[in-house]
């Protein structure tokens, strides 16, 4: 039998007590507070800033988009709380470069959380150092010259995050998002979970890229897609292990004998 609905969000939402029942959708991580996992209020706070990020972001849609977020004074690349991907805690400080933030806060950073689960090796270590050393310069390095801006992006739009509901009890059924992890990045970070679950088809993509061209230069989307992907395969190696990591060390050892010094 599904668990009823906390009287608090049968409130807020509007909703009927007599048949509103709550189910699991998607894939939200579990926080514990025993070591293994992120924080409960830690976890919400960041998926609380998030929300707000977002939704702030698509009142804007009609307008131009300030692309330096509030109390920076200058385009910066992070985010003002600490975020969770799944029941991993991520540093969002604030970087002036994509470049720095990607190998810092994202791959530096899941690299000592696979440290600290046990879910770390001499050679996964070397080939993450190496990534964040050599093909993230050359791959990432150039991008706010080349016109990107920080903008703010979910951070873990897979297919189960993502659908189609009534919101808050009114209204016609609408596209949704949930459970986010955001940060003001690159907007292209966002695709590489995206492409590493799929459920976006085709008829999405050539709208999206409609919308949203593909960075300069061109010619290395796919790779940079790579990249991004990158950190997601790392993070569920030290969530899960298993097989993650294999996926992981072919993504980086492909990367390095084509962008490597």
């Amino acid at each position: 039998m599904a668990p009823s609905v906390d009287p608090a969000l049968i409130e807020a939402l509007n909703l009927d007590p007599g048949t509103a029942r709550i189910s699991k959708h998607g894939g939200g991580g579990v926080f514990r507070q025993d070591g293994r996992g992120a924080d409960a209020e830690v976890m919400f706070k960041g998926e609380h800033a998030s929300l707000n990020a977002i939704h702030s972001a698509l009142a804007q849609l009609h307008r131009t988009p300030a692309p330096v977020p509030d109390g920076q004074q200058r385009p910066s690349f992070g985010f003002p709380t600490t975020t969770c991907c799944g029941a991993t805690a991520q540093d969002n400080a604030w970087r002036d470069t994509w470049a720095a933030f990607y190998a810092e806060n994202r791959l530096r950073g899941i690299l000592a959380e696979c440290a600290r689960r046990g879910q770390n090796d001499g050679p996964l270590d070397t080939a993450v150092n190496r990534v964040a050393a050599e093909v993230v310069p050359r791959l990432l390095g150039g991008l706010e010259e080349a016109g990107v801006v920080p903008v703010v992006v979910h951070g873990d739009l897979w297919s189960g995050n993502h659908g189609r509901g009534v919101i808050g009890g009114t209204g016609g059924v609408e596209e949704v998002v949930f459970d986010p992890s955001c940060v003001y990045g690159h907007s292209e970070y966002e695709l590489g979970i995206m492409k590493m679950f799929g459920g976006f088809g085709a008829a999405f993509w050539r709208e999206y890229e409609e919308l949203v061209p593909r960075a300069e230069p061109v010619e290395e989307y796919e790779d940079r897609l790579r990249l991004y992907e990158l950190y997601h395969h790392l993070n569920h190696t030290a969530l899960f292990g298993g097989g993650y990591r294999s996926s992981a060390m072919s993504i980086m050892e492909k990367l390095i004998s084509k962008y490597g010094n």
